[in-house]
């Protein structure tokens, strides 16, 4: 008897569960939560990550002039013509008031103010920077220093960071006498940075100026 009841009730426990499972409940769903037509949904067109929130990434412009222009640009001041860093550097390039100076320009206000006499300011500079430069372009263009192809562009930003009589020490030190800004930036991180775009088509001009500034 003992031995039946113990082989009875573990078979009427699994049918009573079987029956709970295969039986179902009808469910009234309110008229108010029904849906009759579809609806908007407003979901995200892109996906943003931490890396796209906390990164800022310059336009990609190729390795021609305005590539060059605008990837120092970002550098200098993420583009941003209206600036003014801590040491007084101004606009889009970050130009020192000495430098606009020699270049015809006295206003600040005005320069900060005036996107297109920036513009015009720069072009002027790299000008006026491979004149200056001309013969040590012409000399170590295309050698290594430390470890830097040297190229056109690369002493062109070197100088836009720290003046053409510094950059012609460091060529012809072969890299013994670098510069650093008050950030930390150097010339050789210059030099491998802004490496290889095309600026042949700037003319080298002595003491150029800003025109009608």
């Amino acid at each position: 008897m003992k031995k039946w009841i113990n082989w009875v009730i573990p078979l009427v426990v699994v049918f009573v569960l079987l029956s709970y499972g295969f039986t179902t409940k009808e469910v009234k769903v309110p008229e108010t939560l029904k849906v009759t037509e579809p609806l908007a949904v407003d979901y995200p067109k892109q996906e943003v990550t931490r890396y796209d929130i906390m990164t800022i990434v310059p336009p990609f412009l190729g390795t021609s002039f305005i590539g060059f222009r605008e990837a120092l640009a970002f550098k200098e001041s993420q583009g941003n013509y209206f600036t003014t860093n801590t040491l007084g550097y101004l606009g889009k390039y970050q130009f020192g008031i000495g430098t606009l100076q020699l270049m015809g320009v006295y206003n600040a206000t005005r320069f900060l103010n005036d996107p297109e006499l920036q513009e015009e300011a720069f072009q002027t500079n790299i000008a006026r920077n491979k004149w200056i430069l001309r013969k040590d372009i012409a000399r170590f263009q295309g050698k290594r220093l430390g470890g830097i192809k040297v190229t056109e562009s690369g002493i062109l930003a070197a100088a836009h960071l720290a003046g053409p009589g510094n950059v012609k020490k460091y060529l012809r030190s072969y890299g013994a006498l670098d510069f650093e800004d008050s950030y930390g930036t150097n010339m050789k991180h210059y030099m491998r940075k802004f490496s290889g775009y095309d600026v042949s088509h700037v003319s080298p001009i002595r003491n150029p100026k800003v025109p009608n500034k």
